[in-house]
């Protein structure tokens, strides 16, 4: 959330924007939608001015908004912003065949999704053709610790930019394998960077295992990270090997696409 500190010169700041961002990063946080008393007391701001606030961005398409109970929730108008942010505004459609080989590969739900402040967010799936399958909305917000996804890409980030991410995380412990502790979030990216992979063997979600890598842009930068996710039934621990070097592989080929050369980034690292 949005902070006071010695790198903040205030004397600059427009006041209603600042609010803004309150709300936005609160919202972000929130699995479900916010009244406007809740976001009040919340952020400790006047009702008149989250109400104004609230209207705006609602009336300009960034927060939806349910008319009889009046709750506000994030709008999927914020994704078209995320592409731009992650530098790549074509990814999905540079991704989508890649997913599809994926899926018909694997015969499991794929994903592709990105960083969200201290959270990752799903861009798009494509549900696997079994009758049990695993489904989820897109925009949904996943914790970074958990997920395999977000290990992926964070394990590729820059020392500096990873730490502030982690340093963000709250480590809460979702099922008995959750990893709770920060020291050991970094021993698990140091892991996930070495061997190019990420696992998540039920550590969000009992039931469920996924198996995600990361795509690079040009520049070499982890921009997102697509991941298969089954129940772990049958994307068993046996199936890891096939899964993973499916995974990797469409995954490079992904960043192929937005103009990453796997060889120069070797040389340079």
């Amino acid at each position: 959330m949005i902070s006071k500190n010695e790198t903040l010169d205030e004397r600059y700041h427009v006041p209603s924007l600042v609010r803004a961002l309150q709300i936005f990063e609160l919202l972000a946080t929130e699995p479900e939608s916010l009244g406007i008393s809740e976001i009040s007391t919340r952020l400790s701001l006047p009702k008149n001015s989250v109400f104004r606030i609230l209207t705006t961005l609602s009336d300009y398409g960034y927060l939806s908004r349910e008319p009889i109970q009046k709750r506000y929730a994030l709008s999927r108008k914020l994704l078209a912003l995320g592409y731009a942010a992650i530098d790549d505004a074509n990814l999905l459609e540079k991704s989508l065949g890649p997913m599809r080989n994926l899926r018909d590969l694997t015969q499991e739900s794929v994903l592709i999704g990105t960083l969200s402040s201290h959270r990752g967010v799903v861009l798009e799936q494509l549900p696997s053709p079994q009758p049990i399958k695993v489904m989820v909305e897109i925009g949904h917000l996943f914790p970074l610790h958990s997920a395999a996804p977000g290990k992926a890409i964070l394990a590729n980030l820059e020392a500096a930019q990873q730490k502030a991410v982690v340093d963000s995380i709250t480590f809460e412990k979702l099922t008995s394998r959750t990893i709770t502790k920060k020291s050991d979030y970094y021993k698990e990216l140091a892991k996930v960077a070495q061997q190019g992979y990420a696992l998540d063997q039920g550590e969000e979600v009992d039931d469920i295992h996924c198996v995600a890598a990361p795509i690079f842009n040009r520049r070499g930068e982890p921009i997102a990270s697509i991941w298969v996710t089954g129940p772990k039934t049958r994307l068993t621990k046996d199936h890891f090997p096939k899964v993973r070097s499916a995974v990797m592989e469409q995954a490079n080929i992904i960043s192929q696409r937005l103009g990453w050369d796997a060889t120069a980034s070797a040389d340079t690292g």
